[in-house]
């Protein structure tokens, strides 16, 4: 290879990184693609309950919203697993250890694939199991059922896909997945029309877009992600690495965890929630989805100081590192701040989206008070996630638990204890009080400095 070619090959191996330059412009740069492809992630999943509102029902509403109570518990676990496999990739990356770096990716998606097999099998097998734990009302048991089967069908590609994201993300390439996002947004919206609009199949027909899309993004990003790769020259590697699969695994597990345990708490709140019939239980579903899309600008903040954070102190930039979490700081709570206002004036047109106006003012009234009180604290949100980032990305694994498990704690105990004494509002509040925990216990972490001793590669 000749020096002009090995200079080629060299910058080819450095793209995407963002251990050099304008850390503003690298930071900006990869996060704004990363809150557009969520953002449509989460869109597909807003219109399967916004057709199923308005073109089946509110009942039917209410039982796409218990069945996404645990499907995403399930959905998390891919997240987590993902992006706990990225921070090891990303300080690779950073470090330059190529060959090491795709010995990790090849581990990693093998991993993965195993793993999420039994999880589909898992979650098909125990769902009707899980409803009935959950107390789901008898009149809209059926419905949740049957989305949630059909779901448990597609997770294997549900799975693979958001494995395949994190690779990219953690390479600096956060592109690929927006593109993949919004042909899948588009296609899924289509399939949902057609499904549920002119076949009249119901919350079966929402499901089935929904596997479907997935399935297909996930193909042509696994293809796109090994052309990729193969771009990227480093000798041999070894496809499979149990050492490697060690190392990742103790990034993993505690994001895994943290991931999960958010959802448990989803679940356990749900089943406070359903204390209160399908009215309620279809005005929280319509807020908990427009939350979800609200806040996925601050998720991402957070998730590009990871990979930010991660490269950095695997080139030895600690310091570097630290501008990182400055930068995502200002737009995390800026983001926050700008969406809270947003939400705040429109949250309750935003749930009238879901539901009919003239039959269903009760279960809107209930969405509408809860955006306008949780989109106050937004800008709390987006500071905790971008704090807690930072030592995800430092591989400060127990600290980053450990603030997720003390927020989620306080929000279910006050859920639990207050919920009929306060008329259900509790579970509006307890969001704010735990973000507000969890940001002061990340912060102290952060102040403190343990974060930049962690070495993972």
């Amino acid at each position: 290879m000749s020096e002009e070619e090995q200079k080629g090959q060299i910058e080819t191996n450095r793209k995407g990184s963002m251990t050099e330059g304008s850390p503003v412009r690298c930071m900006v740069t990869f996060a704004i693609p990363m809150i557009l492809g969520n953002l449509f992630q989460q869109l597909y999943n807003l219109v399967d309950s916004m057709i199923v509102g308005k073109l089946v029902g509110q009942e039917a509403l209410a039982a796409v919203g218990v069945s996404t109570a645990i499907t995403m518990l399930f959905v998390m676990v891919a997240v987590g697993t993902g992006i706990g496999c990225s921070v090891v990739i990303s300080q690779l990356f950073g470090a330059e250890k190529i060959r090491e770096m795709k010995t990790a990716i090849s581990t990693a998606l093998i991993s993965i694939m195993v793993f999420s097999l039994l999880l589909s099998i898992t979650g098909r097998v125990f769902s009707r199991s899980i409803l009935q734990l959950m107390g789901t009302p008898r009149d809209i048991f059926s419905g949740a059922e049957t989305y949630m089967n059909i779901y448990f069908y597609g997770f294997f590609f549900l799975f693979l896909y958001n494995a395949f994201s994190a690779v990219f993300n953690a390479l600096g390439d956060s592109k690929k997945p927006l593109y993949f996002l919004l042909f899948s947004s588009v296609f899924n919206i289509g399939l949902d029309l057609l499904f549920v609009g002119k076949f009249g199949w119901g919350i079966a027909g929402a499901a089935w877009a929904t596997l479907i899309a997935q399935a297909l993004s996930a193909v042509l990003s696994f293809g796109v992600l090994l052309h990729k790769l193969s771009r990227i020259q480093c000798g041999s590697f070894r496809y499979f690495d149990g050492k490697m699969l060690s190392n990742m695994t103790r990034v993993a597990i505690p994001t895994i965890l943290q991931q999960s345990m958010v959802s448990v708490g989803m679940l356990l709140i749900q089943t406070v929630v359903n204390r209160f019939g399908p009215v309620f239980i279809a005005g929280y579903t319509a807020a908990c989805k427009i939350d979800g899309i609200a806040i996925v600008p601050m998720v991402n903040a957070g998730n590009a100081v990871s990979t930010f954070v991660a490269q950095n102190m695997g080139a030895g930039k600690p310091e570097r590192a630290k501008q990182g979490y400055h930068i995502g700081l200002v737009m995390g709570m800026g983001i926050g701040l700008l969406i809270g206002v947003i939400m705040f004036f429109f949250g309750d047109a935003c749930v009238g989206a879901f539901m009919d106006a003239s039959t269903d003012a009760a279960a809107i009234a209930v969405g509408a008070k809860y955006i306008s009180l949780v989109s106050m604290f937004y800008f709390v949100m987006g500071a905790m996630t971008v704090t807690s980032s930072v030592l995800r990305g430092a591989g400060d694994m127990r600290w980053f638990l450990s603030i997720t498990l003390i927020n989620l704690a306080l929000r279910v105990s006050l859920t639990f204890l207050l919920a009929d004494a306060t008329a259900g509002m509790i579970i509006i509040w307890a969001n704010p009080i735990g973000w507000g925990v969890g940001f002061l216990i990340a912060y102290c972490r952060y102040r403190q400095g343990g974060w930049k001793k962690i070495k993972l590669v």
